[in-house]
């Protein structure tokens, strides 16, 4: 791309789509890289790469061993891992994190080399709470800051804490959920950064600022610094910040938003996605530019990862890191192993309204999209599912000689339709797409499912409300995943593809 048209260029924003909620940003010299949080999915905390804040690639995931993350069966939607922050000190990556299952608590990784591997955990039993944030100050005291907002001096190597926390700032007066803290070192300053007023539409961000780590915390005038709160912006919930400087010198805020779509309340689909927003310091404090969908280019050269494939081909012994499990992903029940080409999933729980399911999917991230994934199930039961928790899931499921399109909505379970296919592999597809505005009641989107005819067609079985599948119904902190299961048996599936359509 020539300078000019750089400069002519915008941006699409998130910068990182899709269920990739709570990022917290680390850069080290050129490079930058992004966590964020994954609940109740295996392998969790997603890390990516970037070489010019708006181009992001999935290199790993920090928690891909059993060691590492326990998630029992039991284990409740958008329970599990919750809000990692991504820290780069001493020649190593520091990794911060609460996973809310019992026992489990606050946990610290390390790592040389942020693709991994990371290390087994180191327990930080006398650290409460969740949101834990790392920071350093100048004679190399390591502070622990968490939501509350409390704060305490830790022993990161070993997890020792010195001392109970001891309170610092609760944010705005009145503001609910004070989370999300960031302490950082910038000129004469320490500033705090917190999310408040509840990750919902009210969400926002402030800041503090004191003259050591451990406060006195004056805060900012013009708290919130970022909130769509009250607003008809077309993203919405915006916090859950950290803030980073490009590779000029300017600061930016990465944080999260949500796109809500069709009538009233709004409804979004695909979780809380990545956005970034330009910052400038006025004063001694950050004035936080506009979060839009689309920005203007920046004045660095911009360097593109490489494209993800749009088909996945299960040509590697591994699985590619997009792919995430529900709680865990036992090598007897799934392998690209046992046939060539093909990725096998055995059968444990009976159906996607089981916690132990066998499931492997890949995140929602455009609003319109398609999946398809021909599958064999000569020796079992299984499908193509778009998942948001146990009781919200739409699925296409092929047995040997029918396919048929379940809903499950709440207490509800569903059969929406059936059709008898020949013997063999057949591909299974889903197509999303928007909803034409019609009035206040206008859901988001539509889901239908069915299965792709030999000649390209499409036959369509269902076509199901995005609604039931979207956080405003179903509660909790996570985004839709499109993916494969199996529901008895054993099944193969040839590949997989998705692709954003233009619906």
């Amino acid at each position: 791309m020539s300078d000019k048209q750089q400069a002519d260029a915008s941006l699409p924003n998130p910068v990182i789509p899709g269920f990739h909620p709570d990022p917290s940003i680390c850069r080290v010299g050129d490079d930058y890289y992004v966590v964020c949080s994954s609940f109740e999915y295996f392998p969790g905390i997603p890390v990516f790469h970037s070489r010019d804040l708006f181009h992001w690639t999935q290199i790993g995931n920090a928690l891909d061993r059993p060691e590492q993350l326990r998630l029992p069966a039991d284990t409740p939607a958008s329970g599990g891992i919750y809000a990692p922050t991504l820290r780069h000190h001493d020649g190593r990556f520091w990794l911060i994190v609460t996973n809310v299952t019992e026992g489990e608590g606050n946990l610290l990784f390390t790592a040389t080399d942020p693709a991994g591997p990371w290390s087994d955990p180191i327990r930080l039993s006398e650290v409460p709470g969740i949101d834990p944030d790392l920071a350093w100050d100048e004679d190399g005291t390591c502070w622990c800051t968490i939501a509350g907002v409390s704060q305490v001096r830790i022993d990161p190597h070993t997890g020792e804490a010195f001392g109970p926390p001891r309170k610092l700032w609760s944010g705005a007066p009145g503001a609910k959920a004070p989370e999300a803290p960031h302490l950082y070192r910038i000129g004469d300053y320490w500033y705090l950064l917190i999310a408040e007023g509840g990750t919902e539409r009210c969400h926002g961000v402030s800041i503090a600022r004191g003259r050591t780590p451990a406060g006195p915390f004056e805060p900012c005038p013009d708290n919130p610094v970022l909130t769509h709160r009250g607003t008809d912006e077309p993203i919405q919930n915006t916090g859950h910040a950290d803030l980073v400087q490009g590779p000029d010198g300017s600061w930016w805020l990465a944080l999260l938003g949500v796109r809500p779509r069709g009538g009233t309340p709004g409804w979004h689909v695909l979780g809380r996605e990545t956005f970034v927003a330009p910052v400038e310091w006025v004063d001694g404090w950050p004035v936080v530019g506009k979060v839009t969908s689309e920005l203007p280019a920046p004045a660095w050269p911009l360097v593109p990862g490489p494209a993800e494939a749009v088909r996945d081909d299960f040509d590697l012994s591994e699985l590619r890191p997009k792919w995430i499990s529900l709680r865990d992903r036992p090598a007897e029940l799934c392998t690209t192993k046992e046939r060539a080409g093909w990725l096998t999933l055995r059968a444990r729980g009976g159906s996607l309204d089981e916690p132990d399911v066998v499931f492997v999917g890949r995140r929602q991230q455009h609003l319109a999209c398609e999946a398809r994934t021909r599958i064999d199930p000569a020796e079992g039961r299984g499908g193509l599912a778009v998942r948001l928790d146990e009781e919200h899931h739409y699925e296409i499921e092929a047995s040997e000689g029918e396919v048929r399109v379940l809903s499950r909505v709440g207490p509800l379970r569903t059969v929406v339709g059936s059709l008898a296919v020949p013997a063999g592999p057949v591909v299974l597809g889903v197509r999303i797409a928007p909803t034409p505005p019609r009035d206040a009641r206008t859901g988001p989107d539509t889901v239908t499912l069915g299965v792709a005819e030999p000649d390209g067609t499409f036959t369509a079985l269902g076509a199901l409300d995005g609604r039931y599948l979207s956080t405003e119904v179903a509660g909790g902190f996570t985004g839709r995943v499109i993916g494969m299961y199996a529901a008895t048996g054993t099944v193969h599936f040839d590949w997989f593809d998705y692709a954003q359509s233009n619906s």
